[in-house]
């Protein structure tokens, strides 16, 4: 595995949009979305990239290996 991708917050919401997550909410800063029984939270500060650590927090509340992540980010 090479190293992650580091999209900000607003990449990382159209990323899961586009596998059928939706916002259910939006409080302060933080995307809440929302697909069946997974939720996740999403900040979007600006354009900063998320932190590796929320990066794959993320990752695990939507339950998606970093590996098929990697893979479905370069498509």
């Amino acid at each position: 595995m090479g190293r992650l991708p580091r999209p900000t917050g607003k990449e990382m919401l159209r990323f899961l949009e586009r596998r059928g997550f939706i916002c259910v909410r939006i409080t302060g800063s933080h995307h809440h979305m929302e697909k069946g029984h997974l939720r996740c939270p999403v900040p979007v500060h600006g354009n900063d990239d998320l932190k590796t650590g929320t990066l794959r927090s993320i990752l695990r509340m939507i339950e998606m290996e970093p590996e098929e992540f990697e893979k479905l980010w370069n498509e």
